[in-house]
């Protein structure tokens, strides 16, 4: 092989990797993201400074996921029954989908027990009971979710601003982010997330 077929050979290997790497990474960016978790809201499952995968690549919520949420707004029941819209937190929080549309959410608080469509529901992940009302539905439980809301938790059930929270009440689902995949740090604690 000559000198120039050598240096065309090398030319075209350069080109094709350059442009896979690239392809890969503009792929990665736009399906993948990497979040950290801020606060203690999700203890139990994630803690303060843990990092993990996100996927936008994400269609439909289902009960247990664990999710991105941008909490700009806050979704209630006013006093017509009707969904009313107010100011939320105004920042990203991560929590676990309870609830999908149509299915009923209820608490009986002394106990720490929650309920989906009148059966207790069984929550391996939390970090203590279920035993606060944080005013969104207060009186008003149980609560169907609305078509295309979602009704979110933390596993830290004792320090979490979640549905139950008239600063966020239900999910629109065009407000959820993405669903976190897989936890990369710290290192001891690698994995899928479940």
């Amino acid at each position: 092989m000559t000198m120039e077929k050598l240096l065309s050979a090398l030319c075209e290997f350069l080109e094709t990797a350059i442009i896979s790497l690239f392809s890969v990474t503009m792929i990665f960016s736009m399906l993948f993201s990497i979040s950290v978790v801020d606060g203690s809201s999700m203890e139990g499952t994630l803690l303060a400074g843990d990092r993990f995968i996100m996927t936008s690549w994400y269609t439909a919520p289902k009960q247990g996921d664990i999710v991105v949420i941008n909490a700009e707004r806050s979704v209630t029941l006013g006093a017509d029954g009707e969904l009313s819209e107010g100011s939320g937190m105004n920042c990203l929080i991560v929590k676990r989908v309870i609830a999908t549309e149509g299915q009923t959410v209820d608490f009986d608080f002394p106990k720490g027990i929650v309920y989906i469509d009148g059966e207790v529901f069984h929550e391996p992940y939390i970090s203590g009971l279920t035993h606060t009302d944080e005013g969104a539905f207060t009186d008003r439980y149980p609560i169907t979710v609305p078509k295309g809301y979602v009704f979110v938790m933390g596993d830290n059930r004792r320090n979490s601003l979640d549905s139950r929270s008239s600063q966020l009440g239900f999910v629109d689902e065009h407000d959820i982010l993405g669903k976190a995949l897989l936890r990369i740090y710290p290192m001891s604690s690698f994995g899928g997330l479940e």
